[in-house]
Formats: C-alpha cells, structure tokens, sequence
C-alpha cells in the first residue's frame, strides 16, 4: 500500500482498511497544540497515529503514547511511526481509554484527542463498524475521555481535543468540572464568512478561570484556494 506525504519531505501515513483515515482536524489540532516544552504526550483514541506523529515531528523531544481500542489502529500507529524514524518515541497500546487507571496518573504533560463527535444514537451510523467507534461515541463518551484526561495529565499540563461547536458548552462544562480549566480556544472556519466547523480547545490541568479566544483559523479564500495559513500548514508555499 502506498504511503501519502502531507508536503515534500514531509511525514508519511499509510491508513489501512477499518482504521480512520487521514483527515485534517488532526493536523489542525497538532498545530494548535504545538509545544516545544512538552516532554510526555498521550494521544487518547490514535487511530492511524498521525495526531501522535505530527506532534513527534515537530517536537524532538517528545514521546507519545498513542492509545486505542481497536488493535488495527495500533497496528497501524505502529507502521507510520516506523514509516517516519519515530518508532523510538511513539508507543502504540491497545487499550480501552476507560481503563485510563491502568496507566500512571499524572504522567503526561500533554493529552490529547481528535475523539468521536457524535452521540450514540444522534443519528445514522457508519457502516464500518471500526469507523462508526472513531466517529461515535459507541465505546467512549464525552465524559470518559475528560475524565482519563483529567487523571493522566499533570497538574498545569495541557489537554488539547478537537470538536464540533454544536457540542462546545458540553466539552467546556465537563473540562471544567473534572479539573481541567478551558484557556485557549480557536474556532476554525471553511472561509471568513461561514459558520465555524470546528473548535480546538487547550485546557490546563489545574488552571484558573480565564481564556482567551484566538482568531479564526480559516481554511479557504472566497475564491475556494488554500488560506496563507493553511499553506504554512501544509508547507505549500
């Protein structure tokens, strides 16, 4: 199977039948959640592991545990980090994220989640099974995720997720209550006049009250090409 290059040069991803394909929140969330200072990440739900790879890539210094619930993603996570010279610095686990005690608490500066956006039951499942768990909350709800998120990331680490603003009230009411206090957020938008499509959201583990809302990311000029910023992204200029 051909491997795909998000720019020249850059980091490769094969995604295998029944794992979540490359998509762009992913790469959009390693951006936003970019940290140099980060020494320890935990990637809840990795799928093809590019979340987990992105964030390896830019940071030398890093090591990521990439978790999932599905043994062809970590298989997967496995083969693209070894695809990218990473395989010393990204450990692919099977397991279920609501068995998040099983892992040490508090070890992690930095969680992070690209996770299921949709309520079981809020409408049409996928007919991929595998692909129904990654989009749906099936075998892991919103609460699950926050309350491993809370458990293991140090007190004044970060957790970073990616979501739709339809459910931003319900992902910042349960941050809050379990601990981990919403301080950035960034809405992304196709292009300047549409409605958001996403959120990226950084919580600090332990954090006071205060955020600050950054500026839109938007991902297409009017006339439908890439935005400056999504370029940068991308490395197409």
């Amino acid at each position: 199977m051909q491997a795909d290059a998000l720019w020249p040069k850059g980091p490769q991803f094969i995604c295998r039948d029944g794992v979540f394909p490359l998509g762009t929140d992913s790469v959009l969330l390693s951006y936003f959640s970019h940290n140099t200072r980060d020494k320890r990440a935990c990637d809840l739900g990795c799928g093809a592991g590019v979340l987990s790879i992105l964030l390896a890539w830019h940071n030398p210094n890093l090591t990521v545990d990439a978790i999932d619930i599905l043994p062809a993603a970590v298989e997967n996570t496995e083969e693209n980090a070894s695809l990218n010279g990473l395989e010393g610095r990204i450990r692919a686990r099977l397991l279920d994220l609501r068995d998040y005690r099983s892992l040490e608490a508090g070890a992690y500066d930095h969680t992070t989640a690209n996770p299921p956006y949709y309520a079981q039951g809020s409408g049409k499942s996928h007919s991929s099974p595998a692909i129904a768990k990654a989009r749906e909350e099936k075998s892991c709800t919103l609460s699950d995720l926050c309350e491993a998120a809370a458990y293991l990331t140090r007190w004044g680490g970060r957790f970073t997720l990616v979501h739709k603003p339809e459910r931003m009230a319900e992902v910042m009411t349960l941050c809050s209550q379990i601990g981990l206090e919403p301080k950035r957020l960034r809405f992304v938008h196709y292009k300047a006049r549409s409605q958001p499509s996403l959120f990226l959201l950084e919580c600090r583990r332990g954090g006071r009250p205060g955020m600050v809302v950054e500026p839109p990311l938007i991902l297409a000029e009017e006339d439908g090409s890439d935005s400056d910023e999504i370029k940068r992204i991308y490395h197409r200029r």
